[in-house]
Formats: structure tokens, sequence, C-alpha cells
């Protein structure tokens, strides 16, 4: 039988070690941050009845024919889940009760999405959601900008914009030009704006949604403009100022809690492609590497739960497109060298008993400091390179004459000296080596 090629799919990648601690890491960062402001963890199965995922899709909604679409061997309609926020609803819909509301939670695992691949993006990616349910109130739409921003300065970016704007002021825009029976389309296409540019989407506003040129044309005026001018010319629109008032006491919060100028702005060509959402909406951009996509999107939506129960569950989260923002690291140069073994490592050597060197890491592992034996017995410098390959610090030498004496060579990787201890000395010296 001929040996068969080792690969992966198209639009799925492997995590060797260097790039999964970083992205655990990663994950534990944002752990920190949703757990900071209240946010508690839940799970939900990776697999999902089709009418569950669809239920708020339009159904020639690009992301509805992404999804990975199957029937199971019991002969239902099945789909892997595309995002995090549709399985919150179901869930909400069924356990909500036993939880109160508000109630809020994150969520973190892997979605599918059978789309184009290009930087960043792929087919099967980690998101790491935050929402919470139960609530209209601005304080949670303004509380998700604030955990955005917390959470890319945490992750160590500097160079940021959270781009907010609230669905209402288009959609009142539109209603005040006559044509709100069209208002999914005109949000759909308007959310093209950044990677089509103005001359496409208005083709399409007009060719496809059927808007009038001057009605297209009046449109991207105002997705342009800043929020005074639009309040200015719509405000007479309750929809309009409504959520134009949201949207400033977002930045009257952001400025009072210290969040610097510039890293939060108010960009009311933002709106969202989903059509669940159903007011605020947020995406952030990297401004080292703002062809990568946003990072950190969501919004507010709040009746997706109402199509699975008869109880008003409003929500308002975003998610972190965590393999996104990987890439992004690793093209700006900020993964460095990362420490993909323990950083103390036990040498084996012919003659010593596993008990003793075992003996010997348990008690390093007991002081909090991680410490493997090597499995087999080779030359000491083979043993020692892959100790440094893997970026350990420290080299115990512990062979037959040290042992039978009563002393260990503790190994210094970075200067390559050492200095001979007694047994019990031996954490303390490792820990000196360390730098503490």
């Amino acid at each position: 039988m001929p040996a068969i090629q080792p690969r992966t799919l198209k639009g799925f990648r492997d995590f060797p070690p260097a790039l999964a601690l970083v992205r655990e890491r990663m994950v534990d960062v944002a752990r920190a941050v949703y757990r900071s402001y209240g946010f508690a963890p839940i799970d939900t199965p990776a697999l999902e009845l089709a009418e569950v995922l669809l239920a708020k899709l339009d159904p020639g909604a690009e992301i509805a024919r992404q999804l990975y679409r199957f029937v199971d061997n019991g002969g239902r309609d099945v789909a892997l889940r595309f995002d995090l926020t549709v399985p919150l609803a179901r869930f909400a819909a069924m356990h909500v009760q036993d939880l109160g509301v508000p109630f809020k939670r994150y969520h973190i695992g892997p979605v599918w999405r059978g789309e184009n691949t290009q930087a960043g993006r792929y087919r099967e990616f980690l998101q790491c959601d935050f929402d919470t349910i139960g609530t209209t109130s601005s304080a949670a739409d303004i509380e998700v900008a604030l955990v955005i921003h917390d959470l890319l300065v945490a992750l160590g970016f500097e160079r940021f914009t959270v781009r907010v704007s609230d669905r209402h002021v288009l959609a009142g825009i539109v209603e005040v030009l006559g044509v709100g029976d069209r208002t999914g389309g005109v949000l759909r296409s308007v959310d093209k704006l950044a990677k089509q540019g103005p001359d496409a989407v208005h083709a399409e506003l007009v060719d496809v949604v059927g808007l009038t040129s001057g009605q297209a044309a009046d449109v991207l005026d105002a997705a342009s403009s800043d929020l005074d001018a639009v309040v200015e010319r719509f405000g007479a629109s309750d929809r309009v100022a409504g959520g134009a008032a949201r949207l400033r006491e977002l930045l009257e919060v952001a400025a009072a809690v210290g969040i610097p100028d510039g890293r939060l702005a108010v960009d009311l060509s933002i709106s969202r492609g989903l059509d669940y959402y159903t007011g605020t909406v947020y995406e952030t951009f990297l401004a080292d590497l703002p062809t990568i996509g946003s990072v950190c999107s969501g919004g507010r939506y709040d009746d997706l739960a109402g199509l699975y129960t008869n109880q008003s569950l409003p929500g308002v989260g975003a998610s972190l497109g965590l393999d996104r923002l990987l890439a992004a690291m690793e093209e700006l140069g900020m993964l460095g060298a990362e420490t993909t073994g323990a950083p103390v490592l036990f040498v084996r050597f012919p003659g010593v008993a596993l008990a003793d060197l075992h003996g010997l890491a348990a008690d390093v592992r007991r002081s909090g400091v991680g410490a493997e034996v090597y499995p087999d017995v080779k030359k000491v410098g083979a043993q020692l390179q892959l100790a440094e390959r893997r970026g350990a610090r420290v080299a115990v030498l512990a062979g037959p004459a040290e042992l039978a004496t009563g002393v260990v060579k503790v190994k210094d990787l970075a200067s390559r000296t050492e200095a001979a201890v007694p047994r019990s000395a031996l954490v303390s010296e490792v820990r000196r080596v360390m730098g503490g």
C-alpha cells in the first residue's frame, strides 16, 4: 500500500509547540481580562442542528453558504457552528431561567467557515467571545468597548483603534430617505465599504438594493461623515438621535477611564454584515497592519434569542479573532523566542536509576519550577543541545559519581557555567540561576 502524503486541508493549519504555547498564553490573557469584568465561562457543542444556526440568517447571506453542513447518521440536518454567538442564544434560551439575568459569559472554542482563505483567515479558527445577556442598558454596550480595549493592551498592542457605530443611526437615515424596507440590504452593502470602496458600494446600493443614485450617495456621505454632521442633517429622526446619544455616552466613558485619544473612534461605516446585529457594533484594527482586517468585532443583538424562546433576551458582546491576531503578531515580529519545554532538564546518565532523577525533578516541580527528565541515555552534548533548542534555562547533571557523594551539578545554559551543590541546595541553586 503506498504511503499517504501527510498534508492538511486548505484553510486548516497545524500549531507546532512554539505557536501553540503563544496561543495558550493569549487565551490565558483573554480569560483574565474577561473575568476581571465579571464574565463567567460556558461551553457548547461544536455541532448544532442546522435550523438553529440558520434561523437568524438571510437565506442568501454569504455565511449561510460557508457552513460545514451535512446529514448525520441519524438523518439529522446538522452543521458545525460558524460562530459562538448563535449557540449562545440557543444556550441562553435553554438555561437562562437557572442562571438569571443579566448573564455575563465568555466562551473560547473553535468555529468553522468554508470561506476563501487569506492572510490571517482560516476555515477553522479559535474565537474568544464575551457577551452580556438580558439587558438593553447602554452600560453593557459601553463595557464591551472597554473590554476590547483592555484586551488588546493586555495582549501587548498599543497602536490600534476600536471603531464603533450604532446601526440605528444608518437605519434611521434610510428611513428618512423613504426606503426603510431596504435597511438590511443597505447595511450589508455599507459594511463592504472598506474592502470594495465607495464606487462599488454605490453601484450595489443602486443595482442590488434598489436605491436611487441620489439615495445611495446620501447613505455613503453619511457613512463617511462625523457624528455631529450626521445629527445636524438627520437628527430630527428619533432613531438617529438615539443612536448618536449612545455613541456620545460611550466616548464620554472611554475618556473618563483614561483610554488614550485615537484608541476609540466613531465610524458610521461600520455596520457588520450579519443580520442579527441591531444596535452598537464594534470592529478593531491594528495601525501597523490594517490589511489583516478586524481582530476583535461584535455588537448588540436584541432579538437573536427570540427565535428560541418567548422570553426577551437582548444581548451585546464581541469576539477576539485570536488566530488572526496570532498571524498579525507573527508578521509584526511580536512573538520572540518561545520556550517549548520545561525550563530545567535533568540529564540522563548510564547507571543512574530513574527513581533518583525523578525524585530530584519532583523537588524542583514542587517549588513551582517546571522540570523534565531526559528519557534516553545519550551523549551529554546531544541532551544539552535539545534542551537549548527548546529554550531550557538550566541543566542538572547528576551522574553516578555526583550522587555517590551527595552533590549535583547545576549548569546555566546561557552562560555555560556550572556549580556543584549539595542535593539539599538543588532547588535554591536552580532558582538562583533562573533569577529568583
